[in-house]
């Protein structure tokens, strides 16, 4: 069978029950008509292989969902998991400057430890500090990058999941093969400025009609010494001078390997093998007129093993996820003002996690689900300072989903939950063990009109419980109550065949926030809940389809100001590193000749700290990026060829105080499939 006739029918299968269905009947009607007038032989058409990943609803749902898929993701060349996120609306990137540095991610006001990060629905844990470094995961193989707000909006979503205040999440593309396909290779080059390199291949195997695999190897370094402006001043209105950021080389591997089975019909298991290991030197910040030469460097090692196990029956729908991962970090100073001057930490992290989801159609308007998850966690450190601490993490749901029979004139949906977690402590030198008990509710409401427009609500509530770094080390262990989010959402979401708009706005309140307070010196803290922080604000997003044109548009306004004390210095202030205003565009314009793009993020003055003042004021900045690509159809496949201009008009500026980001940059990007 031809290629073309392959995604003629992979367009009808994936156009969905409304659309496809029809046009799929109109084709066949066509044919079978033609095929009266010119012949009368039968031809039997080989099994075509389709794989079909649904990306999540975006427009029909209660909690705002945003979806960067593969084909954007590929004309953008975005390479890190923090770059897929960064246009995203009412999303804040906190950006420790190079491909190197760490890339944190916070949603509306709420802190990174509120954002859960999960690959193919199961969760990243980091039980030291609770934030995950998005520059240390790669889109290689993704099939799509999803964002929610509140919760995702799935029919076997996890009690972890239910937990998060936010999911980033990365799915993993399942292998597509031709008829009398069987392999498929993929290499990528990319290169770029300050010694950027990056190779690539990705082996995609079909073993029989029920097994597949993928295999997928990335090598990413860099020498990160970009130049930057050095302003004496903060004012940035006298003497300045222009350095190069040293120490800043990182090198990282990652291998991902992958196996889809299809059990029977409506029975699938799938399983994920991933390594990365990496080092980075850790430049440190530039203060006080200059740049100190820093001699601190981190080694990384994550390694998991997860298995998804899916059944979907006509009146039900189970799922079990299973989890172990180990994650090494070693941290290094040889400058450190210490005895023997060397300073080494190492962070030994292990989890087993176990999941299990089912969904009953009791109705037709009526759903069950209920979900339970257990999970132990152990942190081996080398401090001699509570050395070995464990967790234990149990949560349980019970939710009920009611919903109308679809109409021409709307469709009402309504969901709701109730969460309970229960999570304990073990520490070997301490007589009292912390734990920590919570129900949290969930209320989602979503009304369609006439098919092309929705109304949705929600509200949750969710907690965050202590870290082990605000527990045990560096700090006087105290009895800290869980971080404690109250989140309401209202919005409306308007789609048609050309374009597409949501806009939603959002209060949230957080309270018992755990704040660090400095004792008799600089390295001893005292952890204590005393913040309140109020969260108001609105999200926007539009999507424009004009011929070859397609257009992304994103807007954010946040007021987050700090109601801990009336009587404080900070009370009424704009929370720090969050800006009132922020924005991404993004264009693309597809042609016979090359394909043309355009990125923008736009980001309005914030501070740095929670005082508010002309002193710890950050400028806005605007980063342009230009990209142009073209496909070449050789004899044995298809070459792709991507240069891209990062940062066109050389902004200088900080994501985090101290911290310069690169100026202007190249990328070129080779990719061969065949």
């Amino acid at each position: 069978m031809s290629k073309g006739l392959y995604r003629i029918v992979s367009f009808i299968v994936h156009a969905g029950p409304h659309t496809g269905v029809p046009l799929l009947a109109a084709i066949l009607s066509g044919a079978f008509s033609l095929s009266l007038h010119a012949q009368d032989t039968v031809q039997t058409l080989d099994a075509i292989d389709v794989s079909a990943q649904r990306t999540p609803a975006v427009m029909q749902t209660s909690t705002p969902t945003q979806v960067l898929d593969a084909a954007r993701i590929d004309q953008q060349g975005i390479l890190q998991l923090s770059d897929a996120v960064r246009q995203m609306a009412g999303v804040t990137l906190k950006d420790y400057g190079g491909v190197g540095g760490m890339k944190t991610v916070s949603a509306r006001g709420l802190g990174s430890q509120f954002s859960t990060v999960t690959i193919d629905g199961i969760a990243i844990s980091d039980a030291q500090n609770g934030q995950v470094d998005l520059g240390r995961y790669l889109l290689g193989p993704a099939a799509y990058v999803s964002f929610s707000q509140g919760q995702q909006q799935d029919a076997l979503l996890s009690a972890r999941a239910c937990a998060a205040g936010n999911v980033l999440n990365l799915e993993t593309a399942e292998p597509r093969f031709f008829p009398d396909e069987h392999t498929n290779l993929k290499l990528g080059m990319e290169l770029g400025s300050f010694s950027l390199m990056n190779p690539s291949a990705l082996w995609e195997q079909r073993w029989n009609r029920r097994l597949k695999s993928s295999l997928w190897l990335s090598w990413l370094q860099s020498k990160g010494d970009y130049p930057f402006t050095l302003y004496y001043t903060d004012s940035r209105q006298d003497s300045s001078s222009r350095e190069q950021r040293l120490h800043s080389a990182m090198h990282m591997l990652t291998a991902d390997a992958n196996l889809f089975f299809r059990i029977s019909r409506g029975n699938t298991l799938s399983a994920k093998l991933h390594y990365m290991g990496g080092r980075h030197q850790l430049p440190g910040p530039v203060q006080f007129y200059t740049q100190r030469v820093s001699a601190q460097s981190t080694l990384e090692e994550i390694a998991f093993l997860q298995a998804k196990w899916h059944i979907d029956r006509q009146r039900w729908q189970a799922q079990v996820l299973a989890k172990a991962q180990q994650t090494y970090d070693r941290y290094e100073d040889s400058a450190a003002n210490t005895l023997t001057h060397y300073l080494m930490n190492d962070y030994r992290q292990r989890e087993a996690y176990l999941s299990a989801t089912a969904v009953w159609h009791t109705t037709r308007w009526l759903d069950l689900r209920a979900a339970a998850d257990a999970s132990l966690a152990s942190l081996l450190t080398n401090l001699a300072l509570r050395n070995d601490v464990h967790r234990q993490n149990l949560m349980a749901v019970a939710a009920i989903r009611l919903h109308t029979a679809d109409s021409l004139l709307n469709r009402l949906e309504l969901n709701a939950h109730l969460l309970a977690t229960s999570i304990r402590d073990r520490v070997a030198d301490l007589d009292t063990l912390p734990s920590y008990r919570r129900l949290s509710p969930f209320l989602g409401i979503n009304l369609t009109l006439f098919g092309h427009t929705t109304l949705r609500y929600f509200y949750k509530e969710t907690f965050r419980a202590p870290n082990f770094s605000e527990l045990y080390f560096f700090a006087m262990p105290r009895n800290l109550h869980p971080e404690r989010a109250r989140q309401h959402n209202i919005g409306i979401a308007h789609t048609n065949r050309w374009f597409a708009l949501t806009v939603d706005g959002y209060m949230n309140r957080v309270s018992d926030k755990i704040l660090a307070i400095p004792t008799q010196n600089m390295f001893l803290w005292s952890m204590q809940n005393i913040g309140q922080v109020e969260i108001l604000g609105l999200d926007a997003t539009a999507n424009a389809q004009l011929s070859s044109l397609n257009i992304q548009l994103s807007y954010t306004f946040q007021r987050a100001l700090d109601r801990t004390d009336e009587h404080s210095r900070t009370f009424g202030h704009q929370i720090a590193y969050t800006p009132r205003h922020s924005g991404g565009a993004a264009l693309r314009w597809e042609n016979t000749f090359v394909n043309l793009g355009a990125t923008a993020m736009v980001v309005g003055q914030r501070y740095y700290r929670m005082q508010n003042s002309a002193e710890t004021l950050l400028p806005p900045y605007c980063d342009l990026g230009l990209q142009a690509d073209r496909d070449f159809q050789l004899r044995w496949g298809t070459l792709r060829v991507q240069v891209q201009v990062l940062n066109l008009l050389d902004e200088q500026y900080e994501v985090v105080r101290s911290y310069p980001m690169m100026g202007r940059n190249y990328r070129l990007k080779l990719i061969y499939i065949f």
